[in-house]
């Protein structure tokens, strides 16, 4: 095996990463990967949110360009692939980020509200990893999968979250028999487990709570519980995985790396 200099231990120039989901633990994730130099290809739904984070980045002179998809939608999704592959030559990193929790406690749960949810945080995770890999399998030069899962995925968080959490639990069981299914095509698959990260989508939450939950006294238990005593930031996990798709990881597969703070220690 070659050596590899602690200089380019994390250098990602040359390589083309697709990131999906444009703000928060996105954002932070694509700003890293695209500071480590690498081509950075960001798919969302919403499109304002997706011209924000682009022209941020490329206001910086960082190698970014947007995408609308919807993860769900697996015409969308061959269209970020294709997209990618026109637009860079092909596809080396791949981070399935884009996910939803809205707080609904199950009792007034409906089967839209669930399906939505499995939709975008579960389904979305294999069409992309599915199309993904198929493009670097072809391509023969191996890749790097990381899926953003969640603490829930190991313990759960609060009430109103059982179809996240089952989404959550079902992407880190994904990962690791991916994780088998591509160790041959040198493809490692991963996963990481933010904790409480602040978020845009965090303080949605906090301002329209379910009828009869107190949030705000939650999310102060939850910062309590933390040993850091601190809420995580998107460049927390955004540090992680540029980790994780570097040469740093060159014999990591089909492993979560928990970022929390310590919550679970508590």
């Amino acid at each position: 095996m070659d050596f590899v200099p602690n200089n380019k231990l994390l250098d990602l120039t040359g390589k083309t990463a697709i990131v999906t989901g444009a703000v928060g633990i996105g954002y932070g994730i694509i700003n890293r990967l695209a500071e480590a130099g690498a081509n950075v290809v960001v798919a969302a739904r919403n499109q304002e949110e997706l011209d924000k984070t682009v022209s941020e980045l490329t206001t910086k002179k960082l190698k970014v360009k947007g995408v609308k998809t919807d993860v769900s939608s697996e015409a969308d999704v061959k269209n970020m692939v294709e997209t990618t592959v026109k637009e860079f030559g092909g596809v080396d990193i791949l981070v399935n980020n884009a996910g939803i929790f809205p707080s609904i406690p199950v009792h007034k749960m409906t089967l839209d509200d669930f399906d939505k949810v499995l939709s975008i945080n579960l389904k979305g995770v294999f069409l992309c990893a599915k199309y993904v890999s198929e493009q670097m399998i072809a391509q023969g030069k191996g890749g790097k999968i990381v899926n953003i899962t969640s603490i829930d995925a190991l313990h759960p968080s609060m009430i109103g979250l059982a179809h996240y959490d089952a989404s959550k639990h079902g992407v880190w069981g994904f990962t690791k028999n991916l994780a088998l299914e591509l160790a041959p095509h040198k493809i490692w698959v991963n996963a990481v487990a933010p904790g409480g990260i602040a978020t845009p989508g965090v303080q949605k939450m906090q301002g329209t709570p379910p009828p009869g939950v107190d949030m705000a006294k939650i999310l102060e238990g939850f910062l309590n519980r933390i040993p850091m005593h601190r809420m995580g930031e998107p460049d927390d996990i955004g540090k992680v995985v540029l980790f994780l798709v570097s040469e740093m990881s060159s014999y990591i597969t089909g492993t979560q790396v928990v970022v929390d703070g310590g919550v679970l220690l508590s």
